[in-house]
């Protein structure tokens, strides 16, 4: 195994940052797709495939998008969170790609919270 010099760390961080970070550069919203395997079994995949295809679609380029594991809600998947910078993260529940485009079009490029989807807001659960 080829051993790790301190550039590749440098660019190692530097990457991440910019992947991560919302408050880098233009970056205004940060949507995470947790896709542990129940979520995947549920069809997060699916979900994130819709939702980059409505990034590339809608040509926005302040929006990034993550990935995570199991956040223990395994009856709730696929889950979504989409944190807006100086806004509550909002944690999305049951989705679909369907409701993915909805969230995406409504709530990342208009502002809008899609309350029948949402499963918490903050820290603080909804239902």
């Amino acid at each position: 195994m080829a051993k790790l010099t301190i550039d590749d760390l440098k660019k190692i961080k530097e990457k991440v940052h910019k992947e991560m970070s919302l408050r880098d550069g233009d970056r205004r919203v940060k949507v995470t797709v947790h896709m542990g395997t129940c979520g995947i079994a549920s069809g997060a995949k699916e979900v994130m495939d819709a939702l980059l295809q409505e990034i590339e679609a809608a040509k926005v380029n302040d929006v990034v998008v993550t990935s995570s594991g199991c956040m223990g809600l395994c009856s709730r998947e696929p889950l979504v969170t989409v944190e807006i910078l100086n806004q509550e993260p909002i944690k999305y529940e049951y989705m679909n790609p369907n409701k993915m485009r909805q969230v995406f079009k409504r709530h990342i490029l208009a502002g809008e919270i899609q309350t029948p989807f949402v499963l918490a807001k903050g820290a603080e659960i909804t239902r």
